[in-house]
Parts: structure tokens; sequence; C-alpha cells
């Protein structure tokens, strides 16, 4: 039974049955609406402080302070957006709202939300909290909403968030977090072993996150990285961001194709923060543009492709190098397997080429290549481990060897020569080499200034880069 304030015992005791005593009577309970709005609230009125629109509660604009009480069971849609609601309590709805869908208390100037707000409203989809005066996240803050698929918490003063605010939110699809002052990127919302599972999009754009886990990011499914914003952040320049920055605009990613002109950076090295376009840098930076890298594999391994779509659901077909399609039940060594994926098993020298994938969804038709290169040979190296260029360089380099050991290292020496006892002046030539002839290799004119070729020698020793074979 409802307690009614110590104003009406005080009313109560002054009862007389006089005329000003009926006057005092009349206008002390009239105080009482007045006095027990202040602190409870009021119950709600579809007539004047809201709209009923069959299962719609509309009470946006009204100027409330608090949340009307006696909503109906059976309301499914509930706007309380554009009021004066500062403090979310435990309280704020005493029963249970089982029908209750999207809850919007957007520009309320909400400062608080209660750890117990959401015990009896766990059926929830939609929660817009944008643009109040939020400033951290804290513990299993929204723990009872298993079901929620979209949050909307931008434009706050959020600059904390605990780990395990949105660690129950396993139906999360959509996540809105920009225009706050975070300094730090949430990775572990969208990375492998920790993410939410359905988060297709996280938008953190225009906060103070500083650095970014590039690597991380880079390593992403395609339908996460199609709806991961970060642009309008201070983040260092760098080629690393400019070759994932390029590569997502590729690929147009939504997150970087339709906020191109948005991404900026902090250029290093200057006195003052110069912000520039992340774009530009491969002019400012000089970095390389981005080229997507192929599969390599060898003989008699198992490959698989990736068919890296901007969305997630798509049925997924394959077409090989030779533009033949990848049926199932074949005896194709290529197999699409239940994820997308295609598998090749085992790899052989002419399954090297471009593969084509195709996904294709209500909403969404995209061709993706894939490049193979099977190396001809296996890679424990037995077989054809050497290819063509190898073998030629070490046969170069053999022959160069052979011919020093018949220069230099001639077993015989001259005091084993029939002509041994000859000075090795009268044997020397003009090149300072030994003439088996013993002839003189510069003729007559030679001496008188006219340049010509010298007397051939037929036993004189092949060039190492003549056709002739060399014989030792």
């Amino acid at each position: 039974m409802m307690s009614f304030p110590h104003t009406l015992g005080k009313c109560v005791t002054g009862i007389s049955f006089s005329m000003s005593a009926w006057v005092g009577w009349v206008l002390c309970f009239s105080m009482l609406p007045l006095q027990y709005l202040g602190t409870e609230g009021s119950a709600l009125n579809c007539h004047t402080t809201c709209i009923c629109a069959s299962n719609v509660v509309s009470c946006s604009k009204m100027s409330l302070t608090t949340v009307p009480t006696a909503l109906p069971l059976y309301t499914a849609v509930l706007d309380l957006s554009y009021n004066n609601i500062t403090r979310l309590r435990a309280e704020w709805t005493p029963v249970k709202l089982p029908k209750l869908r999207n809850l919007l208390l957007g520009h309320n100037g909400l400062h608080f939300v209660s750890s117990e707000a959401f015990i009896y409203v766990t059926q929830l989809r939609y929660l817009d909290l944008s643009s109040n005066h939020l400033d951290q996240l804290y513990e299993l803050m929204f723990e009872p909403l298993v079901h929620l698929e979209v949050l909307l918490l931008y434009n706050n003063r959020i600059s904390q968030i605990d780990r395990t605010a949105f660690s129950s939110l396993n139906s999360l699809q959509k996540l809105y977090l920009s225009q706050n002052q975070i300094s730090r990127f949430p990775m572990e919302l969208v990375k492998d072993k920790t993410r939410l599972e359905k988060l297709s999009l996280l938008d953190t754009s225009s906060n103070k996150v500083k650095s970014l886990p590039l690597q991380d990011l880079q390593n992403l499914p395609g339908w996460i990285k199609n709806g991961l914003y970060f642009h309008n952040n201070p983040l260092p320049c760098d080629c690393d961001l400019y070759s994932l920055l390029t590569h997502w605009y590729i690929r147009k990613f939504s997150s970087a194709y339709d906020f191109r002109d948005d991404y900026t950076c902090v250029l290093p090295g200057s006195e003052k923060k110069k912000i520039v376009a992340a774009f530009e840098l491969n002019t400012l930076l000089n970095c390389s543009t981005f080229k997507e890298e192929g599969q390599e594999t060898y003989l008699e391994q198992t490959v698989f492709l990736s068919c890296d779509t901007r969305q997630q659901d798509t049925v997924k077909t394959w077409m090989l190098p030779n533009n033949v399609p990848v049926m199932p039940n074949s005896n194709q060594s290529a197999v699409v397997l239940p994820d997308g994926r295609l598998q090749i098993s085992p790899a052989r020298a002419e399954d090297s080429g471009v593969y084509t994938c195709f996904a294709v969804s209500e909403a969404l038709n995209e061709t993706l290549y894939v490049v193979v290169k099977v190396h001809n040979f296996t890679i424990s190296g037995n077989g054809e481990t050497l290819n063509t260029a190898y073998t030629t360089l070490v046969g170069c380099l053999a022959s160069a060897v052979l011919v020093l050991i018949y220069l230099y290292l001639t077993p015989c020496r001259c005091f084993c020569c029939p002509n041994h006892n000859k000075d090795p002046k009268d044997l020397q030539g003009q090149n300072g080499k030994l003439n088996p002839n013993d002839d003189e290799d510069v003729e007559e004119d030679g001496l008188q200034g006219k340049a010509h070729r010298k007397k051939s020698v037929a036993e004189s020793i092949s060039s190492v880069f003549s056709d002739t074979p060399i014989v030792v």
C-alpha cells in the first residue's frame, strides 16, 4: 500500500468542520500530487504527457525528469528522448516489461546508469544512450541484455571502458562509440578468441585513439574490416597505416571507402601537430603502393584458399584457373568447404594460376581473385630441388675453378720440361708466358710502331668465355 507524506498527517490532524478547515483540507490534498511527482514520478498519461499508439509509448520532448510509472506490460517501444532524465535508477520500472524491444534515452543529460537498470527489460534489442553525459562504462554494465543487437553510445564523455563492460552481449551486432574521449582501441571486441561473435560494426571514430594494432587489424576477416571505423583520431602517420587503408579502400570496405577524406594522421617530426590526409602518405613519406600478395605452396601439399568477403553470410562458389567451376561430388582435387573456403589437395604444378570466388547474398554480389603458385618440388627437398638458374650458376663456378687449376697449378714445372737448360729469357715471350714453339710473338713490323695482332698459338689455352670446350 502506498504511504503518504508527512504533510498528509498534518492535514488529517487539522480536520474540523468549519469552512476554513474545509478550505485547508482541499489545499492540503491538492499539493500531494505535486510533492509525490517530484520524488517518485508520475503515472503514465497517454493523453497529456505521452503518445500511446498500440504498443508504442512516446514521451519525447515532454520535459520529464523521471520515467513515467505504470507502463503497459505490452510496451514494445519506449521513447524517452529529449527530456531531463539525468539518472536511470534500478527502480525506474518496478515491474518486468517482457515485450520491450526498443528503449530510447538519447539527449537527456544522463550521467548515471545503475548496474541494475536493465534487470526488468532483458528482451531489449535496441538501446539508445547517445548524446548524454556518461563518462565511464563499468564492469558488466549491460550484463542482463543478452539479446541486445544495437547499442548507441556516441556523443558522450566516455573515457574509461571496463574490459568486461560488453562481455555478455553475445547478440550485439552494432556498437557506436564515436565522439567520446576514448584513448584505447578496444581490440578485444573484434580479435579472435575474445571478440563478440556477431559484431559487424564498431565505430570508434572521433575519439583520442593514438595507436592502433595495425597487424592485428589486417588479419581480421573482411566482414569485420568492412564495419570497423576509426577515422578522425590523432593517429601517427606511417607507411603501415597507409598500406592498411589503401588495402581496405581497394577492397571497397565501407569503413575506408565511404570515409576516405576523414582519415587523417599526425605527421611526425613537426614541432606543431601537423594533421595531414592519410591517403596522401605515399607522397609525403614515400610509401609504396599496396600490392595484394598471392599464396604459395609446394607439390603434394594441402592448400586452403579463403574467400574473404565484405559480408559474413554469403553463398560462395569457386572457379579454377582454366575457368572450370568447382563442382561437388566430382573427381577434382579442389573442394569447396562448408565455410566457403576452397581446399586443394594434393597440390600439383598445374594448379598454379588465378582462382575466382563469387560471393552472393541479397545485398551483395562480390567477386574475389586469389593467385596461387605451386612450386615444382616438394617441401621436403626430394626430387627436383634445384632450379635451372641454380644449376647454371654451379656449372659456371665449377668451370672457372677448373680453368684456374689448369693455369696456375700445372704439375710439370720447367725443371721437367725438355728444354729446361735454356735460359728462361730465351723462352719468354712478350706477354710473359712460355711459348712452346719457341717463336717470337711480335713481328718485325711491330717494332716499327705498327699495331699488328700477335701470332696465333695453336696450342694456347682457350678463353673461359669462348665456346671451345676445355679439356684437362
